[in-house]
């Protein structure tokens, strides 16, 4: 049996953009990708914390070091620029793999910025 668990998130990130004329996704500076082991193409899931929307959709690289957080295509309606979100990834894991995993977790610094 394999359970749906936590598997990494970057928490608080501010979104800097919000591209309706581009096909899908959200854009993710990479370095934040990489700090949260997050993966090009990996589905992850938005919570927004000011209009309370959640959404699903994939991961695609943005520039390193700019901060980016753009939500792409429809997702584009779900948010505002300078609104607050949670970008949640999860794996499947067996019950023994899953006790034992420690989930990636980034908390953005202003300008969502790496914390020194």
């Amino acid at each position: 049996m394999y359970i749906h668990r936590f598997k990494s998130k970057i928490h608080r990130a501010t979104i800097t953009q919000a591209d309706l004329n581009y096909v899908g996704s959200i854009t993710i500076d990479r370095d934040l990708m990489e700090a949260a082991n997050l993966q090009e193409g990996e589905r992850v899931q938005i919570v927004n914390n000011n209009n309370g929307e959640r959404l699903e959709t994939y991961v695609i690289p943005g520039e390193r070091g700019t901060g980016t957080i753009c939500l792409n295509g429809a997702a584009a309606r779900r948010a505002q620029v300078g609104d607050v979100v949670i970008i949640i990834a999860y794996a499947w894991m067996t019950p023994e793999e899953a006790s034992a995993y420690e989930p990636s977790v980034v908390f953005p610094e202003e300008g969502n910025r790496l914390p020194r």
